[in-house]
C-alpha cells in the first residue's frame, strides 16, 4: 500500500522493470504515429463508438447482458427489452461518460460524483465509501480481504495525493491508482467500473487521444489475464504486475487503432479535422503549418473544395486570401 516519507511524498511500491520500460517506449512511439496522422480524428463517429465499446466491455466485465447493438439503441433514446438492472447499469454509464469531460482525475470529490451517477438505482448510498469490511470470493475460496472501512478515508486521500505528483507518468500513475483502488475496494459494488474508468480519465487529462481507445474491450476479452494480474500483484505486495499488464493491453490497443486507420485522409476529412481544431479564420499558410506534409498545390486543392462544399468562405486575393468556418 502506500507508504509516506520524511518529504511527505506518498507513493505506492512498484518497480521499474525492463518489461515497463520497454512499454512505455512502444506506446511512447504509436501515440507520436497517431497524432501525426491525425487518426483520432478521421472519423466523425469514432468518439461515440469507442463510447458504446468501452461501455460494452466495461459491463460485460461485470456480468451485464445487453449487446453493444442493444446499448447504441438506449444512446438513441430507443425502447429496448432486457433486465432492468443491466438497463440501468448502461444509463448510469451513458451519463457518466457525458459528464467525464467536466470531472478532474485528481479530485476526489470527483470520483465520488462519478460513483454516485455510475451506481445510482443500484446499490444503497452511491458515492459514498462503504461503512462494513468485505472481502472477494471466488468459488470456495477467500481471493482478497479489503483493508477495514475505517481506514478508507485516508487510504484514498493518500492515493490521490500521490495522483497529483507531477514527477510520475500518467501512463504509470494511472495504472496504479487502477490497482491501488482496487485493492483499498472502497465501495461496496462498482470498484472494477470506477477503476477502469479512472484510469481512462487520468490518462485522457495528460493524452486526449485515450478518449478514442475503447483498451476494455482488450480485457473484457480475456477476463481471466485481467484478475490474475490483480491476484499477482497482490501476493507480492505491489502493483508491478499490474503496471506490466495494463501497459501491455494500451500498447496493443493503439497498435489496433492504427492498423484500423491505416488509409490516408482524403481533402475533405483533412479539412474537416483542421476546422475541428483550429481557430475561426485562417490562412493557406497556416493550413499549410497543420500539415506539414502535404505541398502547397495539395493545400490550394483542398481549401478550394472546402469553399465549394460550404464548409468555409473565402475573401481577398489570391496572395492575401482568407477562409472563414461556416
Amino acid at each position: 500500500m502506500i507508504v509516506s516519507n520524511d518529504s511527505i511524498k506518498l507513493k505506492p511500491p512498484y518497480q521499474i522493470t525492463s518489461k515497463i520500460l520497454s512499454f512505455i517506449s512502444s506506446i511512447s512511439q504509436k501515440i507520436g504515429e497517431i497524432n501525426a496522422k491525425h487518426l483520432v480524428k478521421a472519423n466523425p463517429q469514432l468518439r461515440k463508438q469507442n463510447q458504446i465499446r468501452t461501455i460494452h466491455a466495461s459491463l460485460n466485465i461485470e456480468g451485464n447482458t445487453l449487446s453493444e447493438e442493444q446499448i447504441t439503441a438506449i444512446l438513441e433514446n430507443k425502447r429496448i427489452i432486457g433486465p432492468e438492472k443491466d438497463i440501468k447499469e448502461v444509463v448510469n454509464a451513458l451519463a457518466v461518460y457525458k459528464a467525464l469531460s467536466q470531472l478532474k482525475p485528481y479530485s476526489e470529490k470527483d470520483f465520488l460524483k462519478a460513483h454516485k451517477l455510475l451506481m445510482t438505482g443500484l446499490i444503497e448510498n452511491p458515492g459514498r465509501y462503504r461503512n462494513k469490511s468485505v472481502g472477494i470470493v471466488k468459488g470456495t475460496n477467500i481471493e482478497h480481504i479489503a483493508p477495514p472501512y475505517e481506514n478508507i478515508s485516508f487510504l484514498m486521500s493518500d492515493l490521490f495525493k500521490y495522483l497529483k505528483d507531477k514527477s510520475e507518468l500518467a501512463l504509470i500513475k494511472s495504472c496504479v491508482f487502477h490497482y491501488e483502488m482496487e485493492f483499498i475496494h472502497p465501495f461496496l459494488d462498482g470498484n472494477g467500473r470506477m477503476g477502469r474508468l479512472w484510469q481512462t480519465l487520468i490518462l485522457m487529462n495528460e493524452l486526449p487521444l485515450f478518449e478514442f481507445l475503447p483498451f476494455e474491450t482488450l480485457i473484457s476479452k480475456n477476463q481471466e489475464e485481467y484478475y490474475k494480474a490483480l491476484s499477482t500483484s497482490d501476493k507480492q505486495g505491489n502493483s508491478t504486475p499490474f503496471i506490466e499488464y495494463m501497459l501491455g493491453i494500451i500498447d496493443y490497443s493503439l497498435l489496433e487503432l492504427l492498423e484500423n486507420n491505416s488509409k490516408k485522409l482524403n481533402e475533405t476529412e483533412r479539412l474537416e479535422i483542421f476546422l475541428e481544431t483550429n481557430k475561426q479564420e485562417f490562412s493557406r499558410k497556416d493550413y499549410m503549418k497543420h500539415y506539414s506534409e502535404i505541398s502547397s498545390a495539395t493545400a490550394s486543392r483542398d481549401l478550394k473544395n472546402g469553399v465549394q462544399l460550404g464548409l468555409i468562405q473565402r475573401s481577398g486575393d489570391k496572395k492575401t486570401s482568407l477562409y472563414r468556418k461556416i
